[in-house]
């Protein structure tokens, strides 16, 4: 039996993966120019495979860059002039919140406690803050923002962008794109995918802010700056050679994903995550560290645990089962399962039986 990967990122392959790679090997995708037909067409069926599956409008555009890590920066450079806002509840939504502060913006934070999120309130967001950043789902912790929680922030702040780090809840959330105007994510969690790509969703609203900062003479990147982005989207195409194997891939795993249906995958998500979150209410020495259902996540579930972390996973991984540690000061702490479209229901189900068997276990 092989390993299982329930690791929240890079995780399991999606089930098909493996026979797209084959066929792209096959046919030489690796090896094709950027800026060729064939690639064009592999961009263009990308960008609609996930505007069909994830019902983003005709107003938004897809780009491609080499991480999510990277559109934390492109965001900020095009998109603020002086200050931005950051939603922090935990370890990647703080180093969003770094990154405008190393780009020498004023930008401030509202901190929530680690293992919930930000109780929205009247006045927490600065009147000149020009850019308000959600983390929807903390890869780090577990928890995950409403999204009810951003269109109220959306309604009482219509004039300024909101942008939202999806990276481990795509394509899951059923997200009202007309309430926000950038989100983003990478393809090494829920959509199965080798690590190496970026997906950033920006509308124009977003597109103009970029524009107009570069009309003062402030500097947005270079090469990666938006208006460079567009310029070569609208020809179907990339800056610079981008990851072509993953963008193929993406578009035959997106295209799958269509024809399995979106609203089964979210049906099998949340029933997935109730499993997890019932087994570890009822475990002699697991528990969700987001206690909160209203914060807890779909897709990243973290468990507390009242014996070191390394003993659980050492169990699991001989059972061919393969959890992530905690995150930072968590790591000896905490476990994390991810619960990605790729985990099937079946293979929930064999984790659940070997936590369970864990009652029953203790580290030597």
């Amino acid at each position: 039996m092989k390993n299982i990967f329930f690791t929240p990122g890079p995780s399991e392959l999606y089930y098909t993966a493996q026979e797209h790679i084959k066929q792209a090997l096959k046919d030489q995708i690796p090896s094709i120019s950027h800026r060729s037909k064939q690639f064009e067409a592999i961009f263009a069926e990308t960008v609609q495979n996930l505007k069909t599956l994830l019902q983003i409008p005709d107003q938004f555009h897809i780009l491609f860059t080499g991480s999510a890590t990277e559109i934390w920066e492109r965001m900020i450079q095009n998109g603020v002039e002086k200050h931005c806002f950051h939603y922090v509840n935990g370890a990647f939504s703080e180093r969003f919140y770094q990154i405008g502060l190393e780009l020498g913006k004023k930008a401030t934070a509202y901190h929530a406690q680690e293992g919930s999120c930000a109780a929205i309130e009247a006045g927490q967001i600065p009147e000149d803050a020009e850019l308000i950043a959600f983390t929807h789902n903390e890869t780090s912790t577990g928890a995950a923002q409403p999204l009810e929680d951003i269109y109220a922030v959306r309604k009482a702040h219509p004039d300024k962008l909101i942008a939202v780090d999806a990276v481990s809840s795509l394509p899951y959330p059923d997200l009202d794109f007309q309430q926000v105007d950038s989100v983003f994510f990478s393809v090494q969690k829920g959509f199965g995918l080798p690590a190496g790509l970026g997906v950033w969703i920006v509308n124009e609203k977003f597109v103009e802010k970029s524009k107009k900062l570069q009309e003062k003479g402030i500097g947005i990147g270079s090469y990666h700056s938006l208006p460079s982005f567009l310029s070569k989207a609208m020809k179907n195409q990339t800056p610079e050679t981008p990851n072509v194997l993953t963008l193929y891939l993406l578009a035959k795993v997106s295209g799958d994903m269509l024809q399995k249906g979106i609203a089964h995958i979210r049906k099998e998500t949340e029933y997935k995550a109730a499993l997890l979150y019932h087994t570890l209410e009822n475990h002699t020495f697991l528990q969700p560290f987001v206690k909160e259902k209203k914060f807890q996540s779909k897709t990243v579930i973290v468990a507390e645990t009242r014996q070191d972390s390394y003993s659980v996973i050492s169990y699991l991984k001989n059972n061919q089962l393969i959890v992530g540690s905690g995150y930072g000061n968590y790591k000896p702490k905490h476990i994390r399962i991810a619960n990605f479209p790729t985990h099937s229901k079946e293979q929930i189900e064999m984790l659940v039986d070997r936590i369970n068997d864990l009652k029953n276990y203790t580290s030597a």
